[in-house]
């Protein structure tokens, strides 16, 4: 990925609702080749969505709940895709808050669920009904619970900070065996 790419996408991420023209200008472009830069990372799936991230304590959500999933063993190929089908089904007739669903390593645990829930007993009541997914009866289940009404923190959920990151670190890219490219990122310089 160029570095007019990674710029371009960071400053979406800071506000994906700026025209072409004004990300043009940000970045040092021309507006045709911003709109063309934008088209073409859209098509490509880098893009993914245009969203914005609301305060959602203001919604009636007081609690986000990361709950972390471990078997007993581990869950063959139908297994799991019983478990996630599970999940979508219970999302069809329920409609959940789930934010974020993936398998992943660490912390002994298999799995990870992002959910925001508008009570502690709704969080509660969300975890029953995961324990009745298939092969719950053999999960062990731990969840660390934020406040979202609890004021100030330190970063709350935006990508902003992130698109600095990127905006302010890439110097290089290597392309990666798998068709990615990995960011090398060099020394940032003390600006106090």
């Amino acid at each position: 990925m160029r570095d007019v790419e990674l710029r371009l996408i960071s400053e979406l991420m800071k506000n994906s609702r700026r025209s072409d023209r004004h990300l043009a200008k940000a970045i040092g472009i021309s507006q045709p080749t911003a709109t063309r830069i934008r088209t073409k990372l859209e098509k490509g799936g880098y893009i993914k969505e245009y969203s914005m991230i609301p305060d959602f304590a203001k919604l009636g959500f007081s609690v986000m709940s990361v709950t972390f999933a471990k078997w007993e063993r581990k869950l063959t190929a139908e297994e799991y895709d019983a478990v996630i089908n599970a999940g979508r089904v219970l999302d069809r007739e329920k409609s959940t808050s789930i934010i974020l669903v993936s398998r992943g390593i660490g912390i002994n645990y298999d799995l990870m669920i992002i959910s925001l829930h508008e009570s502690y007993s709704k969080s509660q009541e969300f975890l029953n009904e995961f324990k009745q997914f298939p092969f719950s009866d053999r999960v062990s289940l731990q969840r660390f619970l934020v406040d979202l009404t609890q004021h100030p923190t330190y970063r709350s959920l935006t990508f902003s900070s992130l698109a600095e990151y990127i905006s302010k670190s890439v110097k290089t890219k290597k392309k990666t065996g798998n068709g990615t490219f990995q960011i090398q990122h060099k020394e940032l310089e003390n600006t106090t």
